[in-house]
């Protein structure tokens, strides 16, 4: 029996950058940090889809204060390795954002195109305070200047999948995050 590409590259000890133990280390300390930053508040999380789903999931079930949650789908690799430079809103968040207290979650932010993009889009919105979370964030891969006030891991400028980071939506549901290049 072949296994599958998933399953090899499971098995590929040597390719893991950041292990499931270390993640979920990680993800605690997040919510910790927020749940303290945010006490007394009821912020509301935008997970970015696809990717930051199970990231925005882990960090949701960490966080000790009332808090909500929507999602926000764009898109910019196009099945590639590379960001395409263009932004698409796939899904528009449905919750109403004017007062609120707004923590979008990102899975990794590399070029700096999306966090742009999003800022830009919901601050039209009106938040009270809006703020990025990202698991990952790219070093030396920034086209434009962003602000990530929680960052879990500063990576190298690499191409990485597990943990729904994907290439051409496959290897989302690793647990660890994998380099592919």
């Amino acid at each position: 029996m072949q296994l599958d590409d998933t399953a090899k590259l499971a098995q590929s000890k040597e390719r893991i950058l950041i292990s499931r133990s270390e993640i979920g280390k990680k993800v605690k300390e997040l919510g910790k940090q927020i749940s303290e930053d945010y006490r007394g508040k009821c912020p509301i999380l935008i997970g970015v889809l696809n990717g930051g789903f199970i990231f925005c999931a882990d960090l949701f079930r960490e966080l000790t204060i009332d808090c909500e949650v929507d999602f926000i789908k764009i898109s910019s690799y196009e099945d590639a390795m590379k960001t395409s430079g263009h932004i698409k809103l796939l899904k528009e968040v449905n919750a109403h954002l004017e007062g609120r207290h707004v923590l979008v979650v990102e899975d990794i932010i590399d070029s700096g195109l999306s966090v742009q993009y999003l800022h830009r889009k919901l601050l039209a919105m009106n938040p009270a305070s809006l703020k990025f979370v990202s698991l990952l964030v790219k070093q030396g891969a920034e086209k434009v200047p962003y602000e990530a006030h929680y960052v879990g891991f500063k990576i190298p400028n690499r191409f990485v999948v597990g943990y729904g980071l994907d290439l051409a939506q496959k290897y989302r549901n690793l647990a660890d995050i994998y380099v592919m290049d």
